[in-house]
């Protein structure tokens, strides 16, 4: 086990210098900040003197270097728009985007997987049915729509939940939280649902495809003959069979949920990292686009290594000390 970590983790550090390469080639690609952030009044001097301090003056691979040291030092630079370090600037939003992502993921859980579960029990049932139409329709509706929808029936005609922001928010272990507080759940339902409805639909289906392979397999029938209850037939051997995918599924959703909760988060007024970078982007504030997506990059290699280890604890026929990759 140790071995695979280690090893993992030196493909890891290989895959994120490839990964930061490519994202800073891609940001230096989509414009000059220079226009944007330098008055157009300027006198030349001024704007010689504002690119030498941002650095821009310098060649492209010398840029590069710079930012590759900074970030392996823990420094991702220095805002162009704000002046602020970007690592405090993503580190304040980060807690909101990461409240939100792991209640997405929650709902996720809680939701499609019993739901799943009914759907491949019982697909011929009218509930069966309802759920597969549901996840279909899941699927289908933009989530831009449907937060959007959540507003206009929750907030605006019902009046039951607020349309924007945060609300109250705690303090925990140094962090500040809005799901202690009442007034920061009620803030969390919609934005939270929104951004897992897509994720509770993927999981339905795979559960229920999942459980309607499980049944056919000889273990169950095997388990069957047995004399043992439905309840633990479904519990011990199918449900425990058919996480593999759900997990893998979940796991690296979770990345995906983070990188994209830019609609939910403008939609919904949170303040997290997804509407920071949307600030950035209008600006072209280089040091926080980067230094984001490299964050986002992390989180996706960290979550296929939790996923790796996580094979193994569900499925004992799975050694990957043995795997070559």
């Amino acid at each position: 086990m140790l071995t695979f970590i280690i090893r993992r983790l030196i493909q890891s550090v290989s895959v994120l210098f490839i990964m930061s390469l490519l994202v800073f080639c891609g940001v230096f690609a989509i414009g000059n900040p220079v226009d944007l952030l330098i008055n157009p009044e300027a006198d030349q001097q001024d704007k010689i003197r504002t690119i030498a301090q941002l650095g821009l003056d310098k060649p492209l691979w010398q840029q590069y270097l710079h930012f590759l040291w900074n970030f392996l030092h823990g420094n991702m630079g220095t805002s162009f728009a704000q002046g602020a370090p970007v690592g405090q600037l993503i580190f304040e939003r980060m807690p909101a985007t990461m409240e939100l992502a792991i209640f997405a993921i929650l709902l996720s859980i809680i939701l499609g997987i019993p739901l799943g579960l009914w759907a491949g029990l019982k697909p011929n049932s009218l509930v069966g049915k309802t759920i597969m139409v549901g996840s279909v329709l899941g699927f289908s509706f933009p989530t831009f729509w449907v937060g959007l929808m959540f507003i206009m029936l929750f907030a605006v005609k019902l009046g039951w939940l607020p349309s924007a922001g945060r609300g109250q928010t705690v303090d925990l272990l140094g962090l500040r939280v809005s799901f202690l507080t009442l007034d920061g759940l009620r803030h969390l339902v919609m934005p939270a649902i929104t951004l897992a409805l897509v994720n509770i639909a993927m999981v339905i289906r795979l559960t229920r495809a999942g459980t309607q392979e499980a049944l056919l397999q000889d273990y169950v029938r095997f388990a069957r003959a047995k004399g043992l209850s439905g309840t633990r037939i479904v519990c011990v051997h199918v449900l425990k069979n058919i996480l593999i995918p759900v997990v893998t599924v979940i796991a690296l959703q979770f990345g995906s949920i983070i990188a994209f909760a830019i609609v939910t988060e403008s939609i919904f007024s949170w303040p997290g990292m997804g509407k920071l970078i949307i600030d950035s982007i209008q600006v072209l504030d280089r040091p926080v686009i980067l230094g984001y997506l490299m964050i986002v990059v992390t989180i996706f290699i960290l979550a296929n290594l939790v996923v790796d280890i996580l094979y193994s604890v569900l499925d004992p026929r799975i050694d990957i000390s043995d795997t070559g990759g």
